[in-house]
Order: structure tokens, then C-alpha cells, then sequence
């Protein structure tokens, strides 16, 4: 009878852990639907519009009071084996029925021209942060212009210098020989 009843008393226990987790995916969820981020900032140089930690943090604000959750964002320094630093920054959405956690890393470089070094780990927790935010709100930053800024570069000058470019003009160099060929030798 003892065990019976512990047995009812775990089950008990875990619909109602489910439950409020599944009250807290809800939230979540909505929260990600309603957050509109706006890119207010605009780059001069590179003629585009982006958005930065604090566009999404002033855009995401009113949205946690109105869903009761709660934000803290925590950066630490971390260095790998070769001696590189880096920020890893981690965005925690919760409370009290679930937590979700995302990080972003960012390297660090210390000898960044026209930075000292507080502000190069400045500019690294910055954008380690907004990436985990991101990640945190699903927010797609494909059209973005620092995932993709070219600044006025055509892709074909951009990938030139890789090899894997270099090896795909080759091979259609090649194939265009072969099929130039066999086109004279069928038209003679």
C-alpha cells in the first residue's frame, strides 16, 4: 500500500512539473511572436540599417513585464588552449516554472586598432550578447548587415581568394575546354 501511494505521489509530481513547464514554453513562445526588434542604428560607411543589444533589450523589455519573465544576461571570459580569449555570453529567460539559456561566444582581439583593451572586451561582450538574445528570441539576423556586410564588394571579389572558389573556377574552366572541344570535333 506504502509504494502504491508513493508511486501515485511521483506521478502527481511530474503532470504538475509538466505542466508548468509547459505554461513557461507558452509564455516563451508568445513573447518570440510578439518582439519586433526594429534596426534603429544605421552605418554610414557600409550605407545599411542594424540593430545592437540595446535595440533588442529596450524592444524586449515591456514584453517580459506583460509575460512575467525575467532576463539576465552574464558574460565571462574565457581562453583556449592556444592562448586566445574570448566573451562567452549567456541570455537566461525564466521564472518560476522554467528557465531557458542560450550563450554566444565573441573572440577578443587585444591589439584592435584604434581600441584600448577595455574597449575591445567591450565591443566583444556587446556582440556576444546580442547573439545570444538572438539565439534567446529568435531573432534572424541573416539580412542583417553585420552577418553579411560586404561593404559594396561583389561576391565574386570576395570569394576570389578562397581556394575552394579557385578550385570551382578551374574545374568550369575545364569543363568549358572539354565541351569546346567537343563541339569542334562533332562540327568538323
Amino acid at each position: 500500500m506504502y509504494i502504491k501511494n508513493k508511486v501515485y505521489i511521483c506521478n502527481i509530481l511530474t503532470i504538475k512539473n509538466y505542466i508548468k513547464m509547459a505554461k513557461f514554453h507558452d509564455k516563451v513562445r508568445n513573447l518570440q511572436v510578439e518582439l519586433k526588434a526594429p534596426k534603429n542604428q544605421f552605418n554610414g560607411f557600409g550605407k545599411y540599417k542594424y540593430r545592437n543589444q540595446e535595440d533588442i533589450l529596450e524592444a524586449v523589455k515591456p514584453l517580459l513585464d506583460k509575460h512575467k519573465l525575467n532576463l539576465i544576461i552574464k558574460d565571462e571570459v574565457k581562453e583556449l588552449v592556444r592562448g586566445d580569449i574570448y566573451v562567452q555570453a549567456t541570455a537566461v529567460l525564466f521564472d518560476d516554472e522554467g528557465r531557458i539559456e542560450v550563450t554566444a561566444q565573441a573572440g577578443i582581439d587585444t591589439n584592435k586598432k584604434g581600441m584600448d583593451i577595455s574597449q575591445s572586451f567591450g565591443s566583444s561582450s556587446s556582440y556576444a550578447r546580442k547573439y545570444a538574445l538572438n539565439g534567446l528570441f529568435l531573432i534572424d539576423d541573416t539580412k542583417d548587415a553585420d552577418s553579411s556586410n560586404n561593404h559594396g564588394k561583389s561576391l565574386k571579389t570576395l570569394l576570389a581568394n578562397t581556394p575552394e572558389f579557385n578550385n570551382k573556377v578551374k574545374q568550369l574552366n575545364y569543363e568549358k575546354s572539354i565541351i569546346s572541344i567537343s563541339s569542334y570535333i562533332i562540327n568538323v
